[in-house]
């Protein structure tokens, strides 16, 4: 890379930058799973973690629930819910999804998540490059930020180990889908399954209908 290119690029994100100044206990973070499934709800969590969490969870991996494997984000999960202040979930079903469409429903699932949180967090830290509509507090779009900030990582690997472990129980509900193996993601397997025994009461009629457009 030429030195005027390098000069081009952004330095990375400062610790004071995520937080957006403030104690990262007084932020929350929350991010969604789920969100391109064909089957099932959107699952959002909330996290409020001190800054003495924030070594401990950055010794042990904690990132992106996307660049983590099955097992990694099920060790993560018991400590982040013993290093956290606090830490809600949140979901919105297949059935809000197709009446309200996906973004509504992440939003929905999000709301519900730090509407349990047991106080207001003085600054919302969201995952993406959209505000989070609905919250009439203080909030920052963190475009990567489940690998930016803490908060929103743990986040997301609580919506996503608890929408996995659903995702499980129902395949049990749903034989042959193979809803354990692709979390109802539309991969081939799921479509060859939905072609053969067609859609059921979990799944997102507005993306079927997307489908065999």
């Amino acid at each position: 890379m030429s030195p005027a290119a390098a000069a081009a690029v952004p330095p990375p994100p400062s610790e004071l930058d995520t937080w957006a100044g403030l104690d990262p206990a007084q932020c929350a973070g929350v991010d969604e799973v789920g969100r391109g499934c064909l089957f099932g709800p959107v699952f959002a969590a909330a996290v409020v973690l001190g800054a003495e969490s924030l070594p401990p969870l950055a010794a042990a991996g904690l990132t992106d629930s996307k660049l983590l494997s099955a097992r990694r984000r099920q060790a993560l999960v018991p400590l982040i819910r013993a290093e956290a202040r606090h830490w809600c979930l949140g979901q919105a079903s297949a059935a809000e999804i197709d009446r309200h469409g996906i973004r509504v429903a992440t939003e929905l699932a999000m709301l519900r998540a730090l509407h349990r949180l047991p106080s207001r967090p003085a600054m919302l830290l969201v995952d993406g490059c959209l505000p989070l509509r609905g919250w009439s507090g203080r909030q920052r779009s963190l475009v990567a930020g489940d690998r930016r900030c803490a908060a929103i990582a743990a986040a997301s690997v609580l919506a996503k180990v608890e929408r996995d472990a659903l995702l499980q129980r129902l395949a049990g509900r749903f034989p042959d889908y193979g809803l354990e193996r692709h979390k109802g993601y539309g991969t081939a397997q799921h479509r060859q399954a939905l072609r053969r025994l067609g859609s059921t009461a979990l799944h997102r009629q507005s993306f079927l209908a997307g489908l065999a457009a």
